[in-house]
């Protein structure tokens, strides 16, 4: 059972993870929990279709922003208290975040103040942008012969690495797949070429994947610095550094319908 409150007691909460932007990449049960919420708080990067085709009129809504740099977003200390102040009192709360909530996402101050609180909840999982990502361009990320595993980074512009690091990244074998990373490339792509990785190791950006405004741009570590710094890419995007890259040549299906606009991330 999703709920299991009635009206007199503390509500209850949902965690949620809504998948990379397709509306179609939800469970079932993410589904039910649109159909019953009382209160839908939700981030920036969730498509509202969701709630526009499933969730029962007389829900509110409250849109949370939280995107990085944008002093327009709700910090995570209002988001947190929001979800508080609902469920307290009484109501079914579905919190909704991009992708899924154990990527990069604030959840473990949201379930901190939820066990403080005794507040009950749940956590539904969801397709992450690298898994969306991978899936449509046709790219399998652990490919057989091309990747020996997958590593998920967060590279935003105040991430820090130490040599051995760097050293670690630049030689691996792995796939490398890159969160909150467009506007940070360029220190990523020089510190790579100097602690040694192969100039000609592929390396993609992807904006908005799974959605109708995918984009995909494609170079390598060695040409990145004139075919892909000073292009302005629309959030999300994601950066992706492996062999992997070279399969969406021949195994790519999904076509875009509104090249150059933006959806996501408005």
């Amino acid at each position: 059972m999703i709920w299991n409150n009635d009206t007199n007691s503390i509500g209850s909460v949902v965690i949620a993870g809504a998948g990379p932007g397709d509306p179609d990449l939800i469970t079932v049960k993410l589904q039910k929990c649109l159909a019953l919420a009382d209160v839908i708080i939700a981030d920036r990067l969730v498509n509202p279709i969701l709630w526009e085709q499933y969730a029962q009129p007389q829900m509110e809504l409250i849109l949370a922003g939280k995107q990085g740099y944008n002093e327009a977003s709700l910090s995570q200390e209002e988001v947190t208290g929001l979800i508080l102040h609902h469920a307290i009192k009484g109501n079914r709360v579905l919190r909704l975040k991009g992708g899924d909530v154990a990527f990069f996402s604030n959840v473990l101050d949201e379930l901190e103040k939820l066990v403080e609180s005794n507040i009950p909840y749940q956590i539904i999982p969801g397709i992450t942008a690298a898994s969306g990502a991978s899936a449509y361009l046709g790219m399998p990320l652990t490919a057989r012969g091309f990747a020996q595993g997958v590593q998920f980074i967060s590279f935003n512009p105040n991430a820090v690495y130490d040599e051995s690091h760097w050293k670690r990244l630049a030689k691996t074998e792995d796939t490398l797949v890159l969160y909150m990373a467009s506007k940070n490339l360029e220190l990523f792509l020089t510190q790579m070429l100097g602690y040694g990785a192969d100039p000609n190791c592929p390396i993609a950006v992807i904006e908005q994947a799974t959605t109708l405004h995918q984009q995909f741009h494609a170079s390598s570590l060695g040409s990145a610095h004139t075919e892909l710094l000073g292009k302005s890419f629309s959030s999300p995007s994601l950066v992706v550094v492996g062999k992997v890259i070279d399969l969406h040549k021949r195994f790519a299906w999904f076509e875009p319908k509104e090249k150059g606009s933006v959806f996501l991330g408005l």
